[in-house]
């Protein structure tokens, strides 16, 4: 019916949401994450950059970036419906970003979400999602680390792996 042509949405908990679409900012930033994120993970991962995540039959979002095992092959037919990182670059959805999205992927099970600051020059770090009730989706992470742009920072998947975050930053 052409409702959604020309306009970026996501289904949120059986909601379509529209986005704003991507100012040559955030594209940068997501393709400078994207790429900083292929070098770090190397082969045997995935890198996706803003593709569908489908978390359930009400919940489909688009995450700017998400890393998962095995190669873009394995994922011809069916999108992944979980994630070892999930990255979201921000420069006017900061808000929606740290606190439903944060709620949303820690209700997921996703164990390492990040969101790149455009604005701010940081890279806010979520980890470990618990239980709470009070939560947009009834999970949040624990407290986060709040890095600058000279800081690094190693995803849960490779502790080994140190990614600086001036990488993910235009």
């Amino acid at each position: 019916m052409g409702w959604f042509e020309g306009k970026t949405v996501m289904l949120i908990d059986g909601e379509i949401k529209e986005m704003p679409g991507p100012n040559p900012p955030h594209s940068t930033g997501t393709e400078l994450t994207s790429d900083a994120l292929k070098v770090a993970f190397g082969p045997g991962f995935y890198v996706r950059s803003q593709q569908p995540l489908p978390l359930g039959l009400t919940t489909d979002p688009v995450p700017d970036v998400s890393v998962v095992k095995g190669s873009m092959r394995d994922y011809a037919t069916v999108h992944p419906t979980s994630a070892l990182l999930v990255v979201e670059v921000s420069d006017s959805s900061l808000g929606y970003d740290m606190e439903d999205k944060a709620s949303l992927y820690a209700s997921a099970g996703i164990a390492d979400y990040w969101v790149v600051d455009l604005n701010g020059r940081r890279l806010i770090v979520f980890r470990d999602p618990i239980v709470d009730a009070a939560a947009p989706f009834g999970f949040r992470y624990k407290p986060l680390s709040d890095l600058s742009e000279t800081g690094t920072i190693a995803p849960l998947a490779l502790p080994a792996v140190s990614v600086r975050v001036l990488d993910l930053l235009p």
